[in-house]
């Protein structure tokens, strides 16, 4: 297929090199155009802006970092709205906003062009091996066209309902994670300061019921108080007030992922907003006298 791939992040190299390597004809943009070499290097084509990728392009994929990003990179003065042909499908891999992303499935529509949200969970590391969950929202006929482009980048690939339920199952997901970050934080917490052996907690309790992505991929930060980039901080702390924004319009309670939001919120003012997700344990190692 003629595959467009616009945004060249973290998450967004991984994704588009597994296009590529499933023989897909890929035309790759992003704003800071030497991100582009990679890709290029292996195959890709380059364009100058999103309206030039996404001419002739059967699927367009965006994966950015936030709703005014995918507002311009579709309907700016060059987006792709102006590109696109009637009958290709956008995929939006970004975590954003579900009203904005259905009123722009509307502005698409009255070209031909079909639109599915798309958010995807499982970090740099599922980007790169291929192994995302991607939850999509949209119309059937969009998904199965898209779809030999959505295996290429992910392993659990679900249609969840019309255009803006992907964004809201992302946002469950997010709720979710926040809750095992933090309590892996305070459990961890309690390990450290009795002086117990970590490896052998982290393989006693891997084992059980407390298992997870979380605890086998992150764990091991919290315990070195090191937060090597997997998922920025910053990003997750967006996501969250998407969360609690959608919360707030299905008169839905979170007091945890509130608390986790304004924890969130401290560690971006004293400047580690560029560090994992996992950097919330810093609050806990800090407040039990571990740092």
């Amino acid at each position: 297929m003629k595959v467009a791939f616009i945004g060249m992040g973290t998450m967004g190299v991984g994704m588009a090199m597994n296009i590529l390597k499933a023989d897909h004809e890929l035309t790759v943009h992003n704003r800071t155009r030497e991100k582009e070499e990679p890709l290029a290097a292996e195959g890709a084509n380059r364009a100058a802006s999103p309206q030039e990728a996404a001419a002739d392009a059967e699927v367009i994929v965006i994966c950015v970092s936030d709703t005014p990003d995918v507002e311009k990179i579709i309907l700016g003065d060059n987006g792709v709205i102006h590109g696109a042909c009637r009958g290709a499908v956008v995929v939006d891999n970004s975590t954003i906003s579900p009203g904005a992303t259905r009123r722009m499935a509307d502005r698409l529509a009255e070209k031909g062009i079909d639109m599915l949200d798309a958010p995807v969970s499982g970090g740099s590391e599922g980007a790169q091996n291929g192994t995302l969950s991607i939850m999509v929202g949209g119309e059937a006929r969009a998904f199965e066209r898209a779809l030999p482009i959505l295996e290429a980048m992910g392993k659990t690939i679900t249609h969840v309902g019309p255009i803006g339920a992907g964004q809201v199952t992302k946002a469950i997901n997010q709720i979710v994670i926040t809750g095992t970050y933090l309590t892996m934080a305070e459990g961890l917490a309690i390990g450290m300061k009795a002086g117990l052996d970590m490896d052998k907690v982290l393989q006693a309790i891997g084992g059980g019921a407390a298992a997870s992505w979380v605890l086998h991929n992150r764990g091991r930060n919290v315990i070195a108080n090191s937060y090597p980039l997997g998922f920025r901080l910053s990003l997750h702390h967006k996501d969250l007030n998407i969360a609690l924004e959608t919360a707030r319009e299905l008169g839905v309670t979170l007091p945890a992922t509130a608390l986790v939001a304004q924890m969130e919120n401290g560690l971006i003012e004293r400047g580690y907003g560029d560090d994992d997700i996992s950097a919330i344990a810093r609050v806990i190692r800090e407040q039990s006298g571990l740092d």
